[in-house]
């Protein structure tokens, strides 16, 4: 009898994992039509995203020519965030049910004894910067991810002193 439990257990497990599957290719092909649209600049800039946030259409209204180049520039940058914020929206919106419905689902150590839970140990990913190039957020950024090397020394204050240093010298 423990072995049919077992066997009905697999199959089960087996058969959610199908379903899930199923319904994340259904989402994912919902997901590669979505668009959002946003207006910058008086509403005389409109631009339109796909669902990974890429610009795919720009139009100005008639009356753009009323706004300076800097003001245009600024209104699309503008649109084009406001754009992909919203479509990122929808996609989080598309993909919760199958967030809630995995939230009910044992989790793999829960499963396996001994096992883990490696859900916990997944790292997070930080949003991107909207900050433009050579913003003060952008370059503070890079300072803090480049190592110090404050010990370090240049190749002639290294090499000063270091006269008949190779191989064959009695120091190795």
């Amino acid at each position: 009898m423990t072995r049919e439990n077992s066997e009905v257990a697999k199959a089960a497990i087996l058969e959610g994992f199908t379903a899930q599957m199923r319904d994340i290719a259904e989402a994912s092909r919902k997901r590669t039509q979505l668009i959002a649209t946003a207006s910058a600049g008086g509403g005389r800039v409109h631009v339109t995203v796909n669902a990974d946030g890429v610009v795919i259409a720009t139009r100005f209204s008639a009356n753009v020519d009323e706004l300076t180049y800097e003001e245009i520039a600024k209104a699309m940058t503008t649109a084009a965030q406001q754009a992909a914020k919203d479509v990122a929206r929808q996609g989080q919106e598309l993909l919760q049910p199958l967030r809630d419905k995995r939230a009910r689902m044992p989790k793999l150590s829960e499963l396996i004894e001994g096992l883990p839970d490696l859900e916990s140990k997944a790292p997070t990913i930080e949003p991107a910067s909207l900050a433009p190039p050579r913003s003060r957020e952008r370059l503070s950024q890079l300072r803090e991810a480049t190592p110090d090397f404050g010990n370090a020394v240049g190749y002639e204050a290294w090499t000063e002193g270091q006269e008949n240093r190779g191989a064959t010298d009695s120091g190795w």
